[in-house]
């Protein structure tokens, strides 16, 4: 599938598993990517917020990249997530890019000081690092302004973007400015693709699919049906889910993926802090009580 219109569908991002002694283990990810797959899940992230990537050192942000494009082996675009300091972002993009990934995803510098011109320069430096291979840029903060993300896709080499702010009136007007071959992905999951499909984007970002796939993928085909009513009768059905991963500041976002994975008997360990794991033992109640409704454990 090209990674166009895969960008279109679910974008599954993947855990980063984690053994009993805290390291990182790729092998426990072989049934969820099996399953995700199996399930018609478009393209599979590595190294994304939900993969705990400014958790993990950059020596095992390129193990996972390694580790995930063998296992994949072909089957489903695999994206790449980028960022912190330029020197690692760089030696992952790399690595990245020798590992077979299919696009690289940049994650947004958390920098406090980030001028725009600055960021334009972040990106050209990671472009010339990938040489063709596509980018895709993770906005978390639309404040930069929609002038600077116009000038920010508008970079040789940028074919997407996952727009991750609760704000669909700047995405519609981010849209408006920027080039025409930008594929914008609805990057706030499943809840907010009905909003983000509204004004133009297509696609959305999801950690549900590391435990229930199936659900994803039917949501992103009432979409892009245009059957908004069966859409959110879906989501409303994992509605729960999204709040326990939201809960303490959103520090329950992982936490709430690998509590579920861990009920389904395909334990990923823990989440690294300053996630806030385990979950308390009302998050595990609501969580056990969302499984066992929607079949999902027994």
């Amino acid at each position: 599938m090209a990674l166009g219109q895969a960008l279109c569908g679910v974008s599954g991002i993947l855990v980063t598993p984690f053994d009993e002694s805290g390291a990182i283990d790729p092998p426990r990810l072989v049934p969820v990517i099996d399953r995700a797959i199996a399930a018609g899940v478009d393209i599979l992230t590595v190294n994304g917020n939900t993969g705990e990537f400014y958790g993990l050192s950059t020596a095992e942000a390129v193990t996972m990249v390694q580790s995930v494009c063998k296992l994949v082996d072909g089957r489903v675009p695999v994206v790449a997530g980028i960022g912190r300091a330029l020197p690692d972002a760089i030696a992952l993009t790399h690595a990245s890019v020798a590992a077979g990934a299919d696009a690289l995803m940049i994650h947004q510098p958390p920098d406090p000081f980030v001028a725009p011109r600055g960021a334009c320069d972040y990106i050209r430096a990671i472009r010339d690092a990938a040489g063709d291979v596509p980018l895709i840029l993770y906005l978390r903060n639309d404040g930069i302004g929609v002038d600077a993300i116009s000038q920010m896709c508008s970079i040789e080499g940028v074919v997407g973007v996952k727009w991750a702010t609760p704000n669909p009136m700047v995405l519609k007007r981010a849209i408006a400015l920027a080039p025409d071959h930008i594929t914008w992905v609805g990057g706030l999951a499943e809840v907010w693709a009905p909003s983000f499909y509204a004004v133009g984007a297509r696609g959305f970002t999801s950690g549900l699919i590391n435990v229930w796939p199936e659900h994803s993928v039917a949501i992103n085909r009432a979409l892009e049906a245009g059957d908004f009513d069966h859409a959110l009768r879906l989501i409303e059905t994992m509605q729960v889910f999204e709040d326990i991963r939201a809960a303490e500041q959103g520090g329950a976002n992982v936490s709430g993926v690998k509590a579920a994975l861990a009920m389904l008997g395909n334990d990923c360990g823990g989440a690294r802090p300053p996630a806030a794991w385990p979950l308390r033992d009302d998050q595990k109640a609501a969580l056990k009580h969302f499984m066992n409704k929607n079949r999902l454990i027994s």
